[in-house]
Parts: C-alpha cells; sequence; structure tokens
C-alpha cells in the first residue's frame, strides 16, 4: 500500500504480553487478565493531495476494563481532527469489495431475439495546529505529551518521543506492559519524527450489543506528503500468518503498493456447484496459490467506482457514507464536491519474516475484469483475469457456479451460451459476498477439483475427476447462494477452525499482532491500578 504518503494508515504496535490467542491472531486483555476476542475489525482510507483520512472499526466480546491502543501517526492530532463514527457504513465497504460468488442459467437455446450477454456496466473512476500551551515533557525520559482529549469513550493522549528507550520506559511506567523486544521497533519511528497515538478506553461508557461490547468507530485526518503503513511495530510478538486489508477511497483513482510486489487476484472462473457451501475454503486456496506464485505480494481484489457495483451483494456506498468515511474534510478541511472515488480493496497476508519495511501506497493505472463481458461474440467467451484500462477501474473477484439448459431442444438452430438468471421455478439470493475469509479453513480442498477450466495464471489445471476432502468436524459451511431465505452470518471467531498459525483461528501459541487481519492496530494491555 504504497508510495510515500503517510501514516495514513496505521500502524500496529503489538504491546502486549504473550497469552492464549483466538481470532485474527490477535486478542485483547483487561486489567484482570482475563480474554477478549477480536472477530471484526476495518481499517478505510481515504486519500486525496496530502490529506488521509483513517477510519478504522473495531469490535470485541468480553469484559470491558481498561483498554488502550498506541498508533504511530506523522503529526500532532488535535480533538477537531478525531471523530467516532456509526459502524454501519463499515458493512458496506466491506461488501462491496469482498470477493463475490454469482450464479447464471443457461437460457432456452430455441428462444428466439434474446440478446447475448450483456456488457457489465462501466462505473467510471478515475498539517496540524500544535497545543497553544506548553506540552509536559517527562524531561528524564524524552517524552512529552502533546494534547490530550476525550472523544466518545476514549481518553486519548498524544505523545511525542526523542528516545525509543525512554518512551518503552514511560509507557511501562504508566502501566503498559511492553514485550521486551519493542524497543527496536519503536526506535524507526522515533528516529523518523513519529508521533504516537495513545487511546483508552472507559469502560463505563462502552454499549453494549446482544451481550457483547462494542467499541465505536474511530476516525482521523491529517495532512502529511507521505501515504504509509507503519507495520513494523506491529510485528512484535507476531507468531504466525497474519492477514490484513485495506480499503482505499480515492477521487484519485486506484493504489497499489510502491515498495512490495502487486498481483491481481484470479477473476471470472467457472466453479463447481460444491463451491456454494464452502467459497470461503476455495477462496482461501486461491489466495494462497496466488502468493505461492507471487511470493510477498499485495493482492489487489477490488477496484471500481465506489458508488456502482455489477453484480451488488448488497447496499452500495452512498454519499452521505463517503462523508461519513472523510470527504467532508478532504477538501481541505472542507467537504469535497469533486469527481467520483475509486474504491481500491487490497489483501496481504504476511509472517513476521516476511515484513521488512512498512508499507507505502501509490497511484495505480485503471484496471478491468470480473465482469460478464463477452470478448468473442461467437463463442461466448468472457474476459480473462486483469486488463489494463485508459479510463476505467472495473476489477472484482468475481466466481461464477453455471447451471447448463437440462430442457428439451426442438429448433432447427439451437443458440447456446446465452446466460441470464433463474427459471421460474428456482429463487436465487443474489450475488454473496465472501466476508470473513481470514476464518475460512486451509488446507481442506484443491483448487483443480472446483474450477471447471484451468487457470493458467497460477498454474492450476481443472481436474474434474479430483474430489474434494470431507469438511472437518467443527467446521462451519458457508451458507448457500441459492435460498429464499436471508443468508445466515460466516462463522464467528469462536465457531472458527484451530490452525496453529493461520489468521482467524483459536490457537494455544502466543498471541500475535500487527498485520491482524482487518486490524491495523494492536491494543495494549494496561494493568490496573488501585
Amino acid at each position: 500500500m504504497r508510495s510515500m504518503w503517510m501514516a495514513a494508515a496505521i500502524a500496529a504496535v503489538g504491546l502486549a504480553a504473550p497469552v492464549t490467542a483466538h481470532a485474527f491472531c490477535g486478542f485483547y486483555v483487561e486489567g484482570s487478565g482475563e480474554k477478549l476476542f477480536n472477530d471484526a475489525t476495518q481499517v478505510v482510507l481515504m486519500r486525496m493531495g496530502t490529506r488521509t483520512v483513517l477510519s478504522m472499526q473495531n469490535n470485541y466480546q468480553g469484559p470491558a476494563e481498561d483498554f488502550a491502543m498506541v498508533i504511530p501517526v506523522p503529526v500532532v492530532l488535535q480533538e477537531a481532527d478525531v471523530k467516532t463514527l456509526d459502524k454501519a457504513v463499515f458493512a458496506k465497504v466491506d461488501g462491496m469489495g469482498a470477493p463475490r460468488l454469482v450464479e447464471y442459467w443457461e437460457q432456452d437455446p430455441c428462444m428466439k431475439d434474446l440478446p447475448m450477454n450483456p456488457r457489465m456496466r462501466s462505473g467510471t473512476s478515475k498539517g496540524m495546529a500544535k497545543p497553544d500551551k506548553a506540552a509536559p515533557v517527562d524531561d528524564d525520559l524524552g517524552v512529552t505529551i502533546e494534547a490530550e482529549f476525550v472523544v466518545g469513550e476514549y481518553q486519548i493522549v498524544i505523545l511525542s518521543a526523542t528516545d525509543s528507550t525512554g518512551l518503552e520506559t514511560w509507557l511501562g511506567r504508566e502501566g503498559y506492559q511492553i514485550p521486551p523486544n519493542a524497543e527496536p521497533l519503536l526506535r524507526p519511528y522515533v528516529d523518523g519524527g513519529s508521533k504516537f497515538f495513545v487511546a483508552k478506553v472507559d469502560p463505563k461508557k462502552v454499549t453494549f450489543e446482544n451481550g457483547r461490547a462494542a467499541l465505536s468507530p474511530l476516525r482521523f485526518h491529517y495532512d502529511h506528503d507521505d501515504f504509509t503503513l507503519p507495520i513494523r511495530l506491529g510485528l512484535a510478538n507476531s507468531s504466525g500468518k497474519q492477514d490484513l486489508i485495506v480499503t482505499i477511497l480515492s477521487p484519485d483513482g486506484r493504489y497499489e503498493a510502491a515498495n512490495y510486489a502487486n498481483a491481481t487476484i484470479p477473476t471470472n472462473l467457472e466453479v463447481k456447484d460444491e463451491v456454494r457451501t464452502r467459497f470461503g475454503e476455495f477462496y482461501a486456496a486461491l489466495f494462497d496459490r496466488t502468493l505461492e506464485k507471487h511470493p510477498g505480494a499485495v493482492i489487489t481484489e477490488y477496484a471500481w467506482s465506489a458508488t456502482s457495483c455489477d453484480p451488488c451483494p448488497g447496499p452500495q456506498i452512498g454519499f452521505d457514507d463517503l462523508a461519513t468515511l472523510g470527504s467532508d474534510v478532504l477538501a481541505g478541511g472542507k467537504p469535497y464536491q469533486g469527481a467520483g472515488f475509486t474504491m481500491t480493496r487490497l489483501h496481504a497476508r504476511y509472517g513476521a519474516d516476511d515484513v521488512k519495511d512498512d508499507l507505502v501506497f501509490k497511484q495505480a493505472k485503471p484496471i478491468v475484469g470480473g465482469r460478464e463481458h463477452v470478448i468473442d461474440a461467437k463463442t461466448g467467451k468472457l474476459e480473462e483475469g486483469a486488463k489494463p484500462d485508459d479510463y476505467t477501474n472495473n476489477f472484482q473477484g468475481r466466481y461464477a457456479i453455471r447451471h447448463e439448459w437440462t430442457g428439451t431442444i426442438d429448433c432447427k438452430d439451437p443458440i447456446r451460451g446465452r446466460w441470464g438468471g433463474p427459471p421460474p421455478n428456482v429463487k436465487y439470493a443474489g450475488a454473496a459476498a465472501g466476508k470473513d475469509l481470514a476464518f475460512a479453513a486451509r488446507g481442506n480442498v484443491q483448487l483443480a477439483s472446483l474450477v471447471t477450466r484451468d487457470v493458467p495464471e497460477i498454474d492450476v489445471k481443472a481436474d474434474p475427476t479430483a474430489a474434494m476432502a470431507p469438511v472437518p468436524d467443527g467446521d462451519v459451511k458457508a451458507p448457500p447462494v441459492k435460498t429464499p431465505e436471508p443468508a445466515t452470518p460466516e462463522p464467528s471467531a469462536k465457531d472458527a477452525p484451530k490452525s496453529k498459525s493461520g489468521c482467524g483461528c483459536a490457537s494455544s501459541e502466543p498471541a500475535s499482532f500487527g498485520l491482524v487481519g482487518l486490524l491495523l492496530f494492536a491494543l495494549v494491555r494496561r494493568r490496573t491500578r488501585a
């Protein structure tokens, strides 16, 4: 996610002691030492010029005592720069950019004047004030409290430091339990002049939904030339692979990594009907195979106009949602009223040894792919993979189950390969977005057994004779796509299959931090004091 354009992305500081970990390879620990669970965290970045707006959602379950998170930021934030949000907008963002499973039915070959596959609609897309009064300085440690304020349930302190050892000591002295290897990770941020956004949670202000505590999403903005994601700090205590998903909204077009390799997820694959109940496992296998062919790459899963989609697996993003996510302050603190936004979804999966530098974002040229777009009218062949485009971003991870015509064919010149909606006796719920894919079980399926044609870009040959492995005990099948009933929710963190290394799984290994699924920051354990 790269190009030096700032810590728009926040990073994560895994300042917490290792304990039993659950879900997304990260966890929360309150003062009494009881375990908490993280199963839904999202980060959305909005970028134009030097202005970055960062929005992040974080849900947890368990007792709410005295939480905190530490985030490196490039400038001193003030109270006017920080606000809480309604979390509903994050569900829209996730649904819009997630890989999707669709179904098509072959139309009656004898029906006359039936139009060929319609082409997909083209969604066209193309600094802070210092505190007035002198900030208190801890002279012996070189730590300065630049600002203090309260936003919602968060008590926020902005720190600067001249010495990483002093900062580590200060955090420990204030009750934050720091892992022994934190100082070397803090050092490059301190040496680079980063500030530190420290937000504690007041448990008396936390709301509960269905018995689960839910923190309000946070949003803050700043101006800086660099657009980066400082992830190195989040590698403290990392013990396995971690998924990182970032959504970027910008009127400047698509983004990709500047200092890591880039690849696009294979798309427009035709898959077997079995994928309907095992879409998560299928996509995890597809993603892992793509990373095998492009080691260390950041995978583009979506690049499209932010306010349109085809097919749309859920509610679309509107202008009010864009304002919620930052367009209201994008133009130098004023509402942005220019051209439309492009949504880019980037997905990385890393271990501690894979990350040498912070992620940097850069603008990228438009791409198209993953549409019901016919490129050969005679054969009905659709576009495959990602292709560059001069003007439009229309790329998505899309996977199709196709039902061939099984009725009678009694005409002289039948026309095959015309696809559309279901017949009258079949109910179809529409496109299904693959959510919580980091929780999907890995290693239970073979791609060759699920695709109906070869995928040469990742060297997979379709094998119609290959059998799928049975669903292991404890796995939860994804909801069927074709059903008149509302789709059932994806498995929660506590239902996720066990694994010793992957994210989104229960584990008895030491907790890991950093590239935590959608989590771009780590919570810090703060000891309860009398």
